[in-house]
């Protein structure tokens, strides 16, 4: 394990941080970077993985259910979002997957229930297939399995790609929270929240690093069909919402039969009343679901 510090909580953040009650604050030093990480609860460790272009605020309806059931959650703010700073703005496909690692380790959290969300599940895949023994159970969301099969089907469930690789600095992101993605509108103090950071250059500069470094290859590699030559041994759930127009419970049944050729226990779930930014339309069910998870695959 490295010899990393711990920071104290921090009394200010810039830009100022939207509130969430329950959670504590605090900067984690590893090397090269400062995480921010926002925790909630005490017991068994569960690590929280945002999507694009969220951070820790995305889980402030579901962590405090978790942690209400006698769990420790813990959600960082990954390199590229949030109030996290990293010294050096290049990113490549398995870069967060080094700062969760190093994080979890400086926090001493060696095993781990897992749920993650959007580009945050591309961590989240990575920690399954090359640390299975550290993630106890998974928990992915809005995202398809790494086995998929890639089809004609499934290229309207990238056509997001483009704009974020092509992303002009200081371009608003809020089409980003448009019909297409929520079953229902969001409120523009919760678009706002979400979208606090984007007004630091670094973060505004991450869409394309981010994407262009982590979504990009990990796509190629998913074209490639790396994950069907491997097998999947955490088990995982994958929950969708019903009004998600491009990952919805039709195209999964095509892209994903057989499951069990690729993956020792994987399941779907489909949420009503919720599309591809699930906890922010239907939150209690993500947490409820997640618990039911955790303790069906102990």
């Amino acid at each position: 394990m490295r010899e990393v510090a711990v920071a104290t909580p921090v009394p200010v953040w810039t830009p100022p941080m939207p509130e969430a009650p329950g959670f504590d604050h605090q900067l984690v030093e590893t090397p090269g970077l400062h995480t921010h990480l926002a925790t909630i609860g005490d017991g068994e460790p569960v690590v929280l993985l945002h999507g694009f272009p969220q951070h820790w605020w995305q889980w402030r309806a579901v962590a405090p259910v978790i942690a209400a059931a006698g769990y420790r959650v813990l959600c960082s703010d990954l390199r590229g979002a949030g109030w996290t700073v990293a010294d050096d703005p290049r990113v490549e496909r398995e870069t967060r997957l080094r700062d969760v690692l190093d994080l979890l380790d400086v926090l001493g959290v060696d095993r781990f229930h897992l749920v993650s969300h959007d580009l945050g599940a591309v961590t989240a895949m990575q920690l399954t297939y090359e640390h299975p023994d550290r993630v106890r159970a998974a928990v992915q969301l809005s995202v398809p399995p790494g086995f998929m099969t890639i089809s004609p089907r499934t290229i309207p469930g990238f056509r997001h790609l483009p704009s974020f690789i092509w992303h002009r600095p200081g371009a608003s992101m809020r089409y980003i929270f448009s019909e297409r993605y929520v079953a229902r509108p969001l409120p523009e103090d919760v678009i706002e929240a979400h979208l606090a950071p984007m007004e630091l250059p670094e973060i505004d500069g991450a869409v394309r690093t981010t994407t262009r470094g982590i979504a990009v290859p990990e796509g190629m590699r998913m074209l490639a069909g790396v994950y069907r030559r491997r097998r999947l041994t955490v088990p995982t759930l994958f929950v969708f919402g019903r009004s998600d127009r491009y990952w919805n419970e039709s195209i999964m049944r095509r892209v994903c039969r057989h499951p069990e050729r690729y993956a020792d226990r994987a399941e779907f779930a489909h949420v009503d009343g919720a599309a591809h930014y699930i906890t922010d339309d239907a939150p209690a069910a993500v947490a409820d679901l997640a618990l039911d998870w955790f303790e069906r695959a102990a």
